[in-house]
Order: structure tokens, then C-alpha cells, then sequence
């Protein structure tokens, strides 16, 4: 083995394709025919980690047009994922926040994912292995902060 620096760019090529296939893989394994799209998924995932958001924030976040997420919005509230409130400072607009009932399900869902993650951790790796993924995981979450210069869009 060699004991030469690897190279950045193949260490980020490497990474990306890993979590990719893994968030893939993630994505297949929970989305029901009868649970959220992935984009669901998304919004939601954002409001359960941030709470209640402005529409606007959220586009910004999602990287996407507000007209985009119009109709995605409209859904999430129409199944009882999420509850509209007047925003507290701008009266032009809302805030958009998880249902108790909304938190719920997507905790369920969050377990399933887990326990599938688990299971495959089991049986892959070893207790040497899973102190090195643990390892790795602080590490990319240290590039994740550096990339998105630490989360500060979409606040309310």
C-alpha cells in the first residue's frame, strides 16, 4: 500500500459517489407507493431538523422556484403533514410547520430507514470497521458544514 497523500479530487469523486448510491439506496428502500415523494420527503426533512419556515425560505433552501413548490406545499398540508401560521413579523406571509401527526409518520418512516441502515451495518461490518464509519461519518459531516458555510439559509 502506498503511503502517498491521496489526491482531493479523487477523495471528493469517491465520496460523492459513495453517498450518492447510499442516499439512493436510502430513497428506493422507504418511499412507499402511499408516502411522500422524495421532494416531500425534503421539505419535510428540512421543517423536522430547522421548524417552522417560510415558504420562501424554503424554496431558497431547496434550490428551487417558490412556484415550484406551490402545489408541493398545497399537498403536505392537504394530507396533514404540515399547518400553515401567519408568519409573526410580515403579515404578507405564512409559516409552514410540521403536524404532531406529521412528526409522527416521519419519525416512522426515519426509524424504518435506520433499522434498515442498521441491519446492513450488522451484517457488513465489524466493531473496527463501525468505530472507522463513526469516524468517517464526523469527517463528512465536517465537509458537509464547510460546503454549506453552516446551514444559515432558510431560516423564517
Amino acid at each position: 500500500m502506498s503511503s502517498a497523500t491521496p489526491d482531493p479530487a479523487l477523495c471528493a469523486s469517491r465520496l460523492r459517489t459513495s453517498v450518492s448510491q447510499l442516499a439512493r439506496q436510502l430513497r428506493s428502500s422507504s418511499v412507499a407507493p402511499d408516502g411522500p415523494s422524495v421532494a416531500k420527503l425534503s421539505v419535510l426533512g428540512r421543517l423536522h431538523l430547522h421548524g417552522p419556515c417560510s415558504p420562501t425560505a424554503l424554496a431558497a433552501f431547496e434550490r428551487v422556484k417558490l412556484q415550484s413548490l406551490t402545489r408541493l406545499l398545497a399537498e403536505l398540508d392537504a394530507e396533514g403533514w404540515t399547518a400553515r401560521t401567519p408568519h409573526p413579523s410580515d403579515g404578507r406571509q405564512w409559516l409552514l410547520s410540521l403536524t404532531p401527526e406529521g412528526t409522527r409518520r416521519l419519525k416512522a418512516l426515519m426509524r424504518s430507514r435506520e433499522a434498515a441502515l442498521a441491519e446492513a451495518i450488522d451484517a457488513t461490518l465489524d466493531r473496527r470497521q463501525r468505530a472507522l464509519l463513526l469516524e468517517a461519518c464526523a469527517l463528512i459531516d465536517g465537509i458537509a458544514d464547510t460546503l454549506g458555510g453552516g446551514d444559515k439559509a432558510a431560516k423564517p
